[in-house]
C-alpha cells in the first residue's frame, strides 16, 4: 500500500526552525513520508507575480508607503493578490491528489495553505495584532487591512499551535479562536549546546554579552545607557556585541558583529551575564540558547519571555525600557558571582527538556492524532 504524506508548507528558513520542525515530523510520524513546499520559490522566482504584487501594495498600502511607515517588503506578503496566490500554488500542488496526504502542515502565518478536504495546522510564532501588547513602539507593526486574510488563516485551520502563551491568548483575544483550537506547544533550540567549561572564572569575570542582529528592536541602546552607569560602580566590567555592529563609543565595550553561529559559541562560555533589552520579541530562541550555556539571563517582561523566565529564579526580569532598572539589575548580579551561578544553574534545568524539538514533537502528535482520529471517526 502506497504510503501517505505529510504536506509540510513553509517559507524560507524561518530562523532555521524550518529544518528542526520537518525532522520532528518525519520523527513523530515516522508512517508518512514529509514533502517540503517552499511557498517563497514559486511568488519570489516569477518575475510577473513579484511586479503585479508591487501594484497591489501600492494600492492598498499608499499612505503607509507615502509616509514611510512601511516598506514594500513589510507589506509584500499582506496583500490580496500573493494571499490569493500562495493559496492557488498550494491548491494546485495537492488539490488532485489529495487522497496522497494524511494532513497539511504549515509553519508561520503569513498565508492560507489549508485545501478543503484534508487536515491543516499551523504552527507559528506570532499574530499580527499581538503587536498591540507591546504598546506604542509596535503600532506601526499592526496591519488593520491585513486582519480579515490572518483571521481566515486560523478559522479554516484545523488547529493552531503557538511557541508562546502571549501568541495563543492573541489568537482567542484578538481572532476569536476556541481555547481548544489554539495550542501552545512552545518551541524548541537549534544550536547543539556541548558539555563544555565555562570561562568566565566562575562567573567572575563581569562580561555581559549582547547576541543580536537588529540592534534598535533588540534594545541595544538601552543595554549602552546601563552600561554606562553599570561601569560606575563596577569600572572593570566589560560588554561584549555580537550580530551587529553598532556606531557607538563605550569604554570597555568590544563590537564583534556578524559571525558564524558556531563561533558565537566561544562568547558564551566567555560571558556571566545575558543581556538582551529587547522590545518586541514574539519567541526569543536566543534567550533559551543563552539559558543552555548556564548563563543568568536579563530580559524585558514581555512576549513569551516571561513563559520561560522566572525572575529571581531562572533569570532576572525587568520592565520594558527601563534603563535604571536594567541598570540596578546588572550591577545586582555583578555584585554576587555565587546568585549568577544560581540563576544559570536553573535556568538551565528549566529549559533543557522542555525546549527541546523531541518535546515540541510529541506535544504535537497529541494534538494533530487526536484531530485525524476525531476525522476517521466522523466519516
Amino acid at each position: 500500500m502506497k504510503r501517505k504524506k505529510i504536506a509540510f508548507i513553509k517559507k524560507t528558513l524561518f530562523s532555521h526552525i524550518n529544518a528542526s520542525v520537518a525532522q520532528l515530523l518525519a520523527r513523530h510520524f515516522p508512517e508518512y513520508d514529509v514533502e517540503t513546499i517552499d511557498v517563497s520559490e514559486p511568488i519570489l522566482g516569477n518575475k510577473r507575480i513579484i511586479y503585479r504584487n508591487y501594484i497591489d501594495i501600492v494600492r492598498q498600502y499608499p499612505w503607509d508607503l507615502l509616509t514611510r511607515r512601511r516598506t514594500m517588503w513589510e507589506c509584500f506578503y499582506r496583500t490580496d493578490y500573493v494571499f490569493k496566490k500562495v493559496k492557488e500554488i498550494v491548491r494546485e500542488r495537492l488539490g488532485g491528489k489529495l487522497d496522497d496526504y494524511a494532513f497539511s502542515f504549515q509553519t508561520k502565518s503569513d498565508f492560507d495553505c489549508s485545501v478543503e478536504g484534508l487536515p491543516h495546522f499551523v504552527y507559528t510564532d506570532h499574530t499580527n495584532r499581538a503587536n498591540l501588547y507591546y504598546g506604542g513602539y509596535a503600532d506601526d507593526k499592526v496591519f488593520p487591512k491585513w486582519y480579515p486574510m490572518e483571521k481566515a488563516i486560523y478559522d479554516r485551520a484545523d488547529k493552531v499551535f503557538t511557541m508562546s502563551n502571549h501568541v495563543r491568548q492573541s489568537l482567542i483575544e484578538h481572532y476569536h479562536c476556541s481555547p481548544e483550537k489554539a495550542c501552545c506547544v512552545l518551541a524548541g533550540y537549534n544550536v547543539e549546546v556541548k558539555t563544555a567549561a565555562l570561562k568566565n572564572d566562575n562567573y567572575g569575570n563581569k562580561h555581559i554579552l549582547f547576541v543580536g542582529i537588529e540592534w534598535e528592536r533588540k534594545g541595544g541602546p538601552l543595554l549602552v545607557e546601563a552600561f554606562k552607569m553599570v561601569l560606575k560602580k563596577h569600572p572593570d566590567a566589560f560588554l561584549t556585541i555580537v550580530g551587529c555592529s553598532p556606531q557607538i563609543d563605550v569604554p570597555n565595550c568590544k563590537i564583534v558583529g556578524r559571525i558564524p553561529l558556531e563561533d558565537v559559541r566561544e562568547h558564551y562560555l566567555k560571558a556571566s551575564i545575558f543581556c538582551l533589552p529587547t522590545r518586541l520579541e514574539p519567541f526569543g530562541i536566543v534567550f533559551i540558547e543563552s539559558m543552555l550555556y548556564k548563563l543568568p539571563v536579563v530580559a524585558p517582561r514581555i512576549g513569551a519571555l516571561p513563559d520561560f523566565i522566572e525572575d529571581g529564579k531562572s533569570g532576572r526580569l525587568t520592565r520594558p525600557n527601563d534603563v535604571n532598572e536594567l541598570a540596578a539589575v546588572l550591577t545586582e548580579l555583578l555584585d554576587s558571582p555565587e546568585k549568577c551561578r544560581s540563576l544559570g544553574e536553573s535556568g538551565y534545568n528549566s529549559v533543557k527538556d522542555r525546549y527541546s524539538w523531541d518535546a515540541v514533537g510529541v506535544r504535537l502528535q497529541t494534538h494533530i492524532r487526536e484531530v485525524l482520529e476525531q476525522k476517521k471517526r466522523s466519516h
